[in-house]
């Protein structure tokens, strides 16, 4: 089975064919140029989670509540998800963007400043944390991703995951979600990133993407196409485009 079969197969069985993946990353490369991608998707079952959209204004993407008041708990429901430092673009699913960023920015690694943060408490679901990079700062551009999951025997305790593959071939990426799939509790992602299709244009992508989420779980979805000259955001929140 080829790479590109491989992807397709992983896109049915864990986003199409799957209610419940939860909240996903996916980093790589754009199939018919020398431009990055990166997709992230969020889900939710509750009127809480569901009541969420993205907005982005330059490198930032946020989610922002759609009708305030239906707000109950916004500690882990807004957040910056993406943001960007010079020469490296980050992604994550809750305020470790933030962390990450600061990281950074303050001369630390990626995985220093995820160190200091825990998987999200929200028990029994203990919902991981998954983050990812790219990095333009040397001669080959370097993608670092991260979960932060409850540790299966104590789940007071927090696994701290770092992967730092090699850079994925063209038309796929490297994707983490939240979780497996549909439960009470919710099982956690528990494997390596899996690699997923990126084919076509940034339209294409936002396409494939929405039309494999589930209807009835599925809040948005963005995707940032990457290049030397800049970058481009495009969303969708019930069926809305930007």
């Amino acid at each position: 089975m080829s790479v590109t079969e491989k992807a397709e197969q992983n896109l049915l069985s864990h986003i199409k064919n799957n209610t419940y993946p939860g909240r996903g990353i996916v980093i790589g490369r754009m199939e018919k140029s020398d431009n990055f991608a990166i997709v992230y998707f969020i889900m939710g079952r509750s009127v809480n989670s569901q009541n969420r959209r993205f907005s982005f204004e330059g490198e930032r993407l946020w989610t922002e509540p759609v009708d305030e008041s239906k707000v109950t708990d916004p500690s882990l429901i807004i957040y910056d998800a993406m943001l960007a430092l010079p020469k490296i673009q980050l992604v994550s699913n809750g305020d470790q963007t933030t962390t990450i960023y600061n990281g950074l920015k303050n001369g630390g690694t990626f995985t220093d400043a995820l160190s200091t943060r825990n998987r999200e408490p929200d028990g029994p679901n203990f919902t991981p944390r998954i983050s990812g990079m790219i990095s333009f700062k040397e001669s080959l551009p370097k993608i670092e991703m991260s979960i932060l999951r409850a540790n299966s025997q104590n789940s007071d305790e927090t696994d701290r995951i770092t992967f730092m593959p090699a850079l994925p071939q063209k038309g796929t990426g490297y994707a983490l979600t939240t979780y497996m799939g549909d439960g009470n509790p919710l099982p956690p992602f528990n494997t390596y990133p899996i690699i997923l299709p990126l084919t076509g244009t940034i339209d294409d992508i936002l396409n494939t993407y929405w039309n494999a989420l589930d209807n009835d779980n599925k809040v948005s979805l963005a995707v940032k196409e990457v290049g030397t000259d800049g970058s481009v955001v495009k969303i969708v929140t019930a069926n809305i485009h930007s």
